[in-house]
């Protein structure tokens, strides 16, 4: 498919899905390809035909919807976040937890794909915290609403191009190899609770301390649906507990009561 077709195609479809074209913009070609392959599974002969087609067979759209899931991660993506989150947001909210002496510190991770982004926050706390705070239990619910991604997260194996921005200490503690394959150990994995969950509509039980919502609903999401997402995130996080956007995200400026942690970094916490 020619490539300005297909950006005129999606320039149409996307916000009938609640979706956005910028967000699409650079990551464009991974949809493009599976709705080429969808039109030749079809017997259609271009991308106007699959238009028509969508029109005649709603059922159609949930298909198209599953194409435009981006699941582009890796381990410590965006490092600069992780190191400040890790230096001097987390000892905070787990010296909170204490205070009120709970015994629990929860972190819900949106849209994890393969598992590489709540398994860093296992990584960062089996690394850095556990020690400190052995009477202290780490929960991770990792949601995604592909259950492809979940199955391979919880295979947790991976090629080294995943795990580039990893510390080497860690890597070799935290994986076994065979050949190009690292396979995470189970002292990583058991920290971790994967379920198949769509954000847009339904949220996991219970409260969290850290919610990351990453490259995802602010990205991809069109406004009306982003407010939707981040009011889900503001009732299920603790007072004082975290959300983790993504780099380049911006999350709407509703009169939600988040306040920015810190300048030029995208972690906002609950007032």
């Amino acid at each position: 498919m020619e490539d300005n077709k297909c950006v005129n195609f999606l320039q149409w479809v996307l916000p009938k899905l609640n979706m956005r074209w910028r967000g699409f913009r650079k990551v464009r070609q991974q949809v493009c390809k599976r709705i080429d392959r969808r039109i030749f599974e079809l017997g259609l002969s271009d991308i106007e035909s699959y238009r028509n087609y969508l029109t005649e067979n709603l059922k159609e759209w949930e298909i198209l919807d599953h194409f435009c899931r981006i699941t582009i991660s890796c381990f410590y993506r965006d490092r600069m976040v992780f190191d400040y989150f890790s230096a001097e947001v987390l000892p905070v909210l787990v010296n909170s937890v204490v205070e009120k002496n709970d015994t629990v510190i929860r972190v819900w991770s949106v849209g994890c794909a393969s598992g590489e982004e709540p398994y860093t926050i296992a990584l960062l706390w089996h690394n850095l915290m556990r020690q400190k705070f052995p009477n202290l239990r780490l929960e991770i619910i990792a949601t995604d609403i592909d259950p492809i991604v979940i199955k391979r997260a919880k295979e947790a194996c991976y090629k080294h191009s995943s795990l580039r921005n990893l510390p080497v200490e860690w890597l070799t503690h935290a994986f076994d190899q065979q050949r190009d394959i690292y396979s995470l150990k189970q002292s990583i994995k058991e920290y971790v609770l994967f379920l198949n969950l769509d954000i847009r509509k339904e949220t996991p039980s219970g409260l969290f301390h850290i919610i990351l919502c990453r490259n995802l609903a602010f990205t991809y999401f069109d406004l009306k649906l982003q407010r939707s997402v981040l009011e889900k995130i503001y009732d299920k996080l603790e007072t004082g507990g975290v959300l983790i956007s993504g780099t380049h995200e911006k999350i709407p400026d509703d009169d939600i009561a988040f306040i920015t942690w810190v300048e030029h970094m995208p972690i906002f916490q609950k007032v």
